[in-house]
C-alpha cells in the first residue's frame, strides 16, 4: 500500500511540474497555427526555434519553430562546413504558453579564431576559420545519391553536446566533435546532440547535389 501511494506521488508530482507550450512549424510554404501542447517530460521549457541555412553564400529559405525543450538544447549555435552552414537560434521560457514569438533573427557572425579543416570534394586538408560560438571541430560522414560523402568544418558547443556518443542521423550520417584546431584530420568520437545533429542529414545530401 505504502509503495503503491510512493508510486502515485511521484506520478502526480512528475506532472505538476510539466509545462504547457505552444507548438507549430512553420516552412517554405506553410502557415503556423499555434497548438497548446504539455511537455511530456519534467524539466522541459517552452522554445521557439529559428534554423538559418546558408549554401554556396546564398541564404536558404529559413524554419521557424515552437515546442518544448530540454535545457540543453536552448541557445545559439551554428553547423559550419564552408560551403555550407546552418544557423540555430532558440529561446526558452518558463512558464506556460510563454513561446509566443519566434527566436529572434541572429547576428552576423565574425571569425573567432578557431581553426577546423574543411573538405573541397574528396580533399580534406583546407582551413576552415570558425565564426560566432563555433568551439568545436566537426565531421560528418554518410551517403548522399548512393555515394560516400565526407564534410568537416567548425560547430558549437549548443551541438556537440558534452556526452561521449556517436550519432546516425536519417541519412545514415555519422558525425563526431573535439576541440583544439585542427582536431578533426581524423575521425574522432565525440559530443552529439541527437535532436540537432538530425539537421546534418539534409546538409550532406544539399552538399552532394550541388
Amino acid at each position: 500500500m505504502h509503495l503503491l501511494t510512493l508510486i502515485c506521488g511521484i506520478v502526480l508530482l512528475s506532472k505538476a511540474h510539466t509545462l504547457r507550450c505552444y507548438e507549430c512549424v512553420l516552412g517554405v510554404s506553410a502557415t503556423c497555427q499555434d497548438k497548446a501542447i504539455e511537455c511530456p517530460l519534467a524539466g522541459q521549457q517552452c522554445a521557439a526555434l529559428r534554423l538559418t541555412s546558408y549554401a554556396g553564400g546564398f541564404e536558404l529559405p529559413e524554419v521557424k519553430s515552437k515546442s518544448c525543450a530540454l535545457a540543453q538544447e536552448c541557445g545559439d549555435g551554428s553547423i559550419n562546413f564552408g560551403i555550407t552552414k546552418i544557423v540555430i537560434n532558440s529561446k526558452c521560457c518558463n512558464s506556460d504558453l510563454c513561446n509566443v514569438q519566434f527566436a529572434p533573427v541572429p547576428s552576423k557572425s565574425i571569425p573567432n579564431g578557431k581553426k577546423c579543416f574543411q573538405c573541397n570534394g574528396q580533399n580534406c586538408t583546407a582551413t576552415l576559420n570558425c565564426e560566432g560560438t563555433e568551439d568545436h571541430c566537426i565531421t560528418t560522414k554518410g551517403t548522399a545519391g548512393g555515394a560516400s560523402i565526407t564534410l568537416k568544418g567548425c560547430a558549437s558547443k549548443l551541438v556537440c553536446a558534452p556526452e561521449s556518443t556517436t550519432m546516425a542521423g536519417t541519412a545514415g550520417a555519422e558525425t563526431s566533435c573535439c576541440q583544439g584546431n585542427y582536431c578533426n584530420s581524423a575521425s574522432s568520437a565525440s559530443s552529439t546532440s541527437a535532436g540537432l545533429l538530425l539537421l546534418v542529414a539534409p546538409l550532406v545530401s544539399l552538399v552532394a547535389l550541388s
